[in-house]
């Protein structure tokens, strides 16, 4: 069965680089860029032009680099911030601007003091000039998770005759769960006109946990380009992670969905991001945490020995992890043991690891993870003992 595209549009450089402490210079920017495209990402939203002279030069710079990505500047419904984007967007082989407004009855009353059909009429103002300067226009419903269906529904109509071409639905306080998200992408494909003319987005926050599997839904409902990041970093808890997503469509076929990211340069890509931005990555993080492909449980360290998938749904390989992590402590078997042993050039017999293996234990209860050097260690006290009961 044939599968369908869908587009990853990387906000790393915008969304996830508003992480407090996080701020990249133009340098820094132009080596994630270029690896964000060597990657794969149809879309690099490059920053928000019009926000700082910095930011401007780097979505500039950026526009100048991308070879395959298309690039994106962020912008308001203001026309000012537009023409601004505009001019950063120059030297782009495909440039895309982004512009939008507050689509919630909570922002339309707390934040633009307006109404519903004003609101309308801003966006529509901002889409039409966009359109002056280039093609490829995507508008944000901000807010769009908490906005209502009907009302949303009206917005997204206006703005495809304005001439967008891609719909950002953001569940910008990461409130919605997976299936009323989706539900939501299910009313738009069902109730805006032309809407097969224009690809929508996903734009899911973190706040509580569910950034991935709301975007998840909300392809498995008709969306065709998700908003993500590397390691998931962005506003307050976070973007979805663009190697969750990836690798989710990867190791389910049956979606017949796919992406264009060479996902072996995943682990290395998230590396250089955390490097970059000094953002420690927790360890159990899916897919590119230090823990994600490490074994300490003796039942699982057994099962993964005999044959990796047992345990593991994803060769590590493919991310760009070399080998699966067998870690040593208090909680593992013989079985773990003895692999370990035999890649440091250790070949126990059946009575020497047990022996061995009593040893392993004392030191190990002492101890978080045993190294390689204990290892010898512990050979060396075995040998010891033995020698003198002998």
């Amino acid at each position: 069965m044939s599968t369908e595209k869908v587009e990853i549009f990387d906000t790393t450089l915008r969304d996830g680089e508003q992480v407090p402490g996080c701020k990249l210079n133009t340098a820094q920017k132009l080596k994630i860029a270029a690896r964000l495209d060597e990657l794969g990402v149809d879309v690099i939203e490059a920053g928000f032009p019009v926000s700082s002279p910095g930011d401007f030069q780097s979505v500039y710079e950026i526009s100048k680099l991308a070879k395959n990505a298309a690039v994106c500047g962020l912008t308001r419904a203001v026309k000012k911030d537009i023409e601004v984007a505009a001019e950063a967007l120059k030297p782009a082989k495909k440039p895309r601007i982004h512009t939008g407004i507050g689509t919630s009855d909570s922002h339309i009353k707390y934040k633009f003091n307006s109404t519903r059909e004003e609101i309308i009429v801003r966006g529509v103002a901002a889409v039409k000039h966009a359109k002056n300067f280039v093609d490829d226009v995507e508008f944000y419903a901000e807010d769009a998770g908490r906005t209502d269906n009907e009302f949303l529904a009206r917005v997204c109509t206006e703005m495809i005759k304005a001439g967008a071409t891609v719909l950002n639905i953001p569940d910008t306080t990461g409130y919605c769960l997976p299936d009323e998200y989706g539900r939501k992408i299910k009313y738009l494909k069902d109730n805006v006109k032309d809407i097969d003319k224009v690809r929508i987005s996903c734009h899911c926050h973190n706040d509580l946990g569910l950034a991935t599997a709301n975007a998840i839904a909300g392809v498995q409902n008709g969306a065709r380009q998700i908003e993500c990041t590397i390691n998931g970093i962005g506003e307050r808890a976070g973007n979805t992670a663009l190697e969750e997503v990836v690798m989710i469509l990867r190791q389910h076929p049956t979606l017949n969905l796919n992406t264009d990211i060479d996902q072996k340069f995943l682990f290395d890509t998230s590396c250089m991001v955390s490097r970059e931005m000094g953002m420690f990555v927790q360890p159990n993080k899916a897919i590119v945490g230090a823990n994600a492909f490490a074994h300490s449980s003796g039942i699982h360290q057994d099962g993964v020995i005999k044959n990796r998938e047992t345990y593991e749904i994803i060769d590590p390989a493919e991310v760009g992890v070399t080998e699966s992590a067998i870690v040593l402590t208090a909680r593992s078997g013989r079985a773990a043991l003895a692999f370990k042993a035999k890649k440091m050039g250790y070949d126990l017999t059946k009575l020497q690891l047990d022996q061995v293996y009593a040893e392993f234990l004392n030191y190990a209860d002492s101890r978080r993870c045993v190294e390689d050097n204990d290892i010898h260690e512990i050979m060396e006290i075995s040998e010891r003992k033995i020698r003198a009961i002998a």
